[in-house]
C-alpha cells in the first residue's frame, strides 16, 4: 500500500480499513457502515472480489455508502430480502475502553444501529483519534420534525448543551436518509453510557441517539495505527 498523499489520519483509517476486508469471507452478507474509514474497507473488498472472485452481497446503512457500493461494483441487497448479516463494518466516533460507541457524526446512526442490530457481528474501523477513556460527546440524536421543540426542552433539563445540526454548503438544518432532523446533544459528562442512552431514547419524538451500549459483547475494534492495525474485543 502506498502511503503518498494521505495524511497521518487517512493512512490510519486506511490501515483500518483494509485490514477490516479481510474478516470478509466467500458467501457473507455484510452490512456496509457509512463514513471515510468504511469507504477504505469498501476499496479494498472490491479489490478482493476482483482479485479472488470473492462473492459477497452488501446491505448498505445509507445513501451515500449505497452510491459508493454501486460505483465500486459491489453487488447490493436490502435489508429485507436478507435473513441474516454475517458482519457489519462500521465507523464510530468515540469507543471507550469497553468498546461503547457514539456514532451519528454521519447521521446514519438509526440505519447503522438497525444494521448492527441484524448483524452476528460488528466491527468498527477507527483511526486513534476515535480511542476515548470515557464518551463526552456531542452525542447526535435523530428526531421526527414535529417533536423538535419539545426534545430540545426534555434534552436542556439534563443539563448541557443542544443545537441543531446545521447542513455545510446548504442552508437549513441536515436531513436524514430518513426525513428527519439531527440534534447534536452534549451533556455535562457521561459517567453512565447505558442510562443516558436509555433516557434519551425514551423522550418520545426521539428516533434515536448515537450512544450505542447494546453491542458490545459482539464488537472488534480495529484501530489503524503506524506500526500496523491494533485489534481489541473478539
Amino acid at each position: 500500500m502506498s502511503n503518498i498523499s494521505l495524511s497521518p489520519q487517512d493512512q490510519a483509517k486506511r490501515e483500518a480499513g483494509y485490514k477490516a476486508a479481510e474478516y470478509i469471507v466467500n458467501g457473507m452478507t455484510i452490512g456496509l457502515g457509512t463514513g471515510s474509514t468504511v469507504a477504505y474497507m469498501m476499496t479494498r473488498l472490491k479489490e478482493r472480489i476482483t482479485e479472488e472472485g470473492l462473492s459477497i452481497c452488501g446491505v448498505p446503512t445509507s445513501i451515500q455508502t449505497t452510491m459508493r457500493a454501486m460505483a465500486l461494483g459491489i453487488p447490493l441487497v436490502g435489508l429485507e430480502q436478507v435473513e441474516k448479516i454475517d458482519i457489519a463494518v462500521d465507523g464510530a466516533d468515540q469507543v471507550d475502553p469497553e468498546l461503547r460507541l457514539i456514532k451519528g457524526r454521519g447521521a446514519a446512526h438509526v440505519r447503522e444501529r438497525i444494521i448492527a442490530d441484524a448483524s452476528e457481528r460488528l466491527i468498527i474501523v477507527a483511526d486513534p483519534s476515535k480511542i476515548c477513556h470515557q464518551l463526552t460527546g456531542p452525542v447526535p440524536i435523530e428526531i421526527i420534525p414535529f417533536s423538535m421543540s419539545h426534545v430540545i426542552r426534555r434534552l436542556s433539563d439534563l443539563g448541557g448543551t443542544v443545537i441543531v445540526r446545521e447542513g455545510v454548503k446548504k442552508d437549513g438544518t441536515v436531513i436524514s436518509d430518513n426525513g428527519n432532523i439531527i440534534l447534536d446533544y452534549t451533556p455535562p459528562a457521561i459517567p453512565d453510557p447505558e442510562g443516558l442512552e436509555t433516557t434519551i431514547n425514551m423522550i418520545p419524538g426521539v428516533v434515536s441517539c448515537g450512544i450505542f451500549t447494546e453491542f458490545t459483547k459482539k464488537t472488534t475494534v480495529i484501530i489503524g495505527e503506524k506500526n500496523g492495525p491494533r485489534i481489541i474485543g473478539l
